[in-house]
């Protein structure tokens, strides 16, 4: 039970709170802005190298995040203008959603790399499961949709963020950034779960239909 509320616990903390909070006192303190934004993006840090520290294993979606948090720590050194560096983070989830549809063409796209590591927790034969569920067509279809669907719904976000950003004031961006991805998240989550388990009923209805009929499920 504690396994499955701590990163739901670690994002409310960490992921938001954190950043809002840290903002505010460094500003209060009289630092700037942006080395205010800096020091906030340390609860996100902390939270991605919690997970990993957890769960005592980097895999493709751990090594992702990392990528990504790297990339937003270095390419952060590059700005002195806070709203460049608010709109580095839309643009590094803008980034993300691209990476999702174009994942598409590959062979295997993202959805299925991570459903793969929170359907199996590494377990051997549970992988040899997974990547065993490519060969069925609408497993396929789903794992393609859910990608789409990711990658469509993180380019939203991302557009939406960069136009809030110049309508906005910085510590009101603060909130925002801390909030709507969380919220985006959440939703995208939930939609996949729910994607899924129709997806596996239906696999299911067709198996149970073709064994009535005597054909290959």
């Amino acid at each position: 039970m504690l396994a499955k509320i701590l990163p739901w616990v670690s994002m409310a903390v960490l992921d938001i709170a954190a950043p809002i909070v840290i903002y505010d006192v460094a500003t209060d303190a009289g630092l700037g802005d942006v080395p205010a934004l800096l020091l906030s993006a340390i609860g996100p840090a902390l939270s991605t190298l919690l997970s990993v520290a957890i769960r005592r294993r980097v895999d493709e979606f751990s090594v992702f995040i990392l990528t990504l948090l790297a990339i937003g720590v270095v390419t952060s050194l590059f700005f002195d203008d806070p709203r460049l560096l608010l709109l580095k983070e839309s643009a590094v989830t803008g980034l993300v959603g691209l990476v999702f549809l174009g994942s598409l063409l590959a062979p295997r796209p993202v959805m299925f790399l991570f459903g793969r590591r929170f359907a199996t927790n590494g377990d051997p034969e549970r992988l040899a499961w997974w990547n065993g569920l490519w060969q069925y067509a609408g497993f396929r279809r789903t794992q393609r949709g859910l990608t789409t669907m990711w990658g469509l719904g993180l380019l939203g976000e991302a557009v939406v963020r960069v136009v809030l950003t110049f309508r906005l004031s910085v510590p009101t961006m603060v909130v925002v950034n801390a909030v709507v991805p969380a919220v985006v998240l959440g939703a995208l989550i939930v939609a996949t779960v729910l994607w899924a388990r129709a997806s596996r009923r239906a696999g299911e209805a067709r198996a149970a239909a073709a064994a009535d009929q005597g054909l290959p499920a």
